[in-house]
Protein backbone atom coordinates (compact mmCIF):
# COMPACT_ATOMS: atom_id res chain seq x y z
CA UNK A 1 0.00 0.00 0.00
CA UNK A 2 1.47 3.31 -1.03
CA UNK A 3 1.62 6.33 1.26
CA UNK A 4 -0.88 8.16 -0.96
CA UNK A 5 -3.35 5.28 -0.74
CA UNK A 6 -2.97 5.17 3.04
CA UNK A 7 -3.52 8.92 3.27
CA UNK A 8 -6.57 8.87 1.00
CA UNK A 9 -8.35 6.57 3.43
CA UNK A 10 -8.48 9.50 5.88
CA UNK A 11 -9.73 12.06 3.36
CA UNK A 12 -13.43 12.91 3.19
CA UNK A 13 -15.31 10.44 1.03
CA UNK A 14 -18.20 12.74 0.10
CA UNK A 15 -18.91 13.67 -3.51
CA UNK A 16 -17.32 16.68 -5.15
CA UNK A 17 -14.50 18.86 -3.85
CA UNK A 18 -16.30 20.79 -1.13
CA UNK A 19 -15.64 18.20 1.62
CA UNK A 20 -11.92 18.26 0.78
CA UNK A 21 -11.97 22.07 0.78
CA UNK A 22 -13.57 22.02 4.23
CA UNK A 23 -10.76 19.75 5.45
CA UNK A 24 -8.04 21.97 3.94
CA UNK A 25 -9.52 25.08 5.56
CA UNK A 26 -9.95 23.27 8.89
CA UNK A 27 -6.33 22.09 8.92
CA UNK A 28 -5.13 25.59 8.00
CA UNK A 29 -7.23 27.09 10.80
CA UNK A 30 -5.80 24.57 13.26
CA UNK A 31 -2.26 25.58 12.30
CA UNK A 32 -3.28 29.23 12.65
CA UNK A 33 -4.60 28.41 16.12
CA UNK A 34 -1.22 27.06 17.17
CA UNK A 35 0.48 30.21 15.89
CA UNK A 36 -1.89 32.47 17.79
CA UNK A 37 -1.62 30.45 21.00
CA UNK A 38 2.17 30.65 21.01
CA UNK A 39 2.78 34.20 19.81
CA UNK A 40 1.13 37.54 19.08
CA UNK A 41 3.07 37.90 15.81
CA UNK A 42 0.38 36.30 13.63
CA UNK A 43 -2.38 38.45 15.14
CA UNK A 44 -0.28 41.57 14.69
CA UNK A 45 0.03 40.74 10.98
CA UNK A 46 -3.75 40.50 10.74
CA UNK A 47 -4.49 43.70 12.65
CA UNK A 48 -1.58 45.56 11.07
CA UNK A 49 -3.14 49.02 11.42
CA UNK A 50 -3.48 48.70 15.21
CA UNK A 51 -0.73 46.38 16.46
CA UNK A 52 -0.78 48.04 19.88
CA UNK A 53 -4.25 46.58 20.44
CA UNK A 54 -2.93 43.05 19.96
CA UNK A 55 -1.86 41.49 23.24
CA UNK A 56 -1.40 37.89 24.40
CA UNK A 57 -4.97 37.65 25.73
CA UNK A 58 -6.49 38.89 22.46
CA UNK A 59 -4.26 36.53 20.48
CA UNK A 60 -5.27 33.51 22.57
CA UNK A 61 -8.96 34.48 22.35
CA UNK A 62 -8.63 34.73 18.58
CA UNK A 63 -6.93 31.31 18.59
CA UNK A 64 -9.86 29.66 20.39
CA UNK A 65 -12.35 31.36 18.07
CA UNK A 66 -10.35 30.01 15.11
CA UNK A 67 -10.17 26.53 16.64
CA UNK A 68 -13.94 26.51 17.13
CA UNK A 69 -14.43 27.35 13.45
CA UNK A 70 -11.91 24.66 12.51
CA UNK A 71 -13.78 22.03 14.51
CA UNK A 72 -17.09 22.85 12.79
CA UNK A 73 -15.35 22.67 9.40
CA UNK A 74 -13.75 19.31 10.27
CA UNK A 75 -17.22 17.97 11.04
CA UNK A 76 -18.54 19.43 7.78
CA UNK A 77 -15.75 17.78 5.80
CA UNK A 78 -16.86 14.34 6.93
CA UNK A 79 -20.61 14.96 7.37
CA UNK A 80 -21.40 17.44 4.62
CA UNK A 81 -24.78 15.89 3.85
CA UNK A 82 -26.21 16.82 7.27
CA UNK A 83 -28.14 20.07 7.05
CA UNK A 84 -27.34 21.28 10.56
CA UNK A 85 -23.58 20.73 10.15
CA UNK A 86 -23.60 22.24 6.66
CA UNK A 87 -25.45 25.30 7.97
CA UNK A 88 -23.07 25.67 10.91
CA UNK A 89 -20.05 25.51 8.61
CA UNK A 90 -21.64 28.06 6.30
CA UNK A 91 -22.16 30.41 9.24
CA UNK A 92 -18.50 30.10 10.28
CA UNK A 93 -17.57 31.59 6.91
CA UNK A 94 -20.22 34.29 7.22
CA UNK A 95 -18.86 35.27 10.65
CA UNK A 96 -15.27 35.26 9.38
CA UNK A 97 -16.24 37.39 6.38
CA UNK A 98 -18.04 39.87 8.61
CA UNK A 99 -15.23 39.98 11.15
CA UNK A 100 -12.34 40.50 8.73
CA UNK A 101 -14.39 42.73 6.44
CA UNK A 102 -15.42 44.97 9.33
CA UNK A 103 -11.87 45.18 10.66
CA UNK A 104 -10.74 46.30 7.19
CA UNK A 105 -13.62 48.61 6.27
CA UNK A 106 -15.35 49.77 9.47
CA UNK A 107 -12.97 49.59 12.43
CA UNK A 108 -9.85 50.13 10.30
CA UNK A 109 -7.64 47.99 12.53
CA UNK A 110 -6.29 46.33 9.40
CA UNK A 111 -4.79 47.64 6.18
CA UNK A 112 -5.20 45.42 3.11
CA UNK A 113 -2.35 42.91 3.00
CA UNK A 114 -2.06 39.17 2.25
CA UNK A 115 -2.46 38.05 5.90
CA UNK A 116 -5.83 39.81 6.32
CA UNK A 117 -7.14 39.54 2.76
CA UNK A 118 -6.60 35.78 2.70
CA UNK A 119 -9.40 35.04 5.22
CA UNK A 120 -11.74 37.39 3.34
CA UNK A 121 -11.05 35.53 0.09
CA UNK A 122 -11.43 32.10 1.73
CA UNK A 123 -14.63 33.13 3.52
CA UNK A 124 -16.27 34.75 0.49
CA UNK A 125 -15.26 31.90 -1.85
CA UNK A 126 -16.53 29.32 0.63
CA UNK A 127 -19.80 31.19 1.15
CA UNK A 128 -20.52 31.42 -2.58
CA UNK A 129 -19.51 27.79 -3.12
CA UNK A 130 -21.59 26.49 -0.23
CA UNK A 131 -24.66 28.53 -1.16
CA UNK A 132 -24.42 27.47 -4.81
CA UNK A 133 -24.03 23.78 -3.90
CA UNK A 134 -26.48 23.67 -1.00
CA UNK A 135 -29.07 21.45 -2.69
CA UNK A 136 -26.41 19.11 -4.04
CA UNK A 137 -25.00 18.32 -0.61
CA UNK A 138 -28.01 18.78 1.66
CA UNK A 139 -30.81 16.42 0.74
CA UNK A 140 -33.83 17.59 2.71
Amino acid sequence: MSALAALSAYLPQGPGWLPTWQLIVAVTATLNTIGNLTSVAASRKLYNNAPAFVNPLQSRTFAIWTLTSALVRFYAAYNIEHKMIYDMALFTYLFAFFHFGSELLIFRTARPSPPNLSPVVVASTSLVWMLAQYDFYVRQ
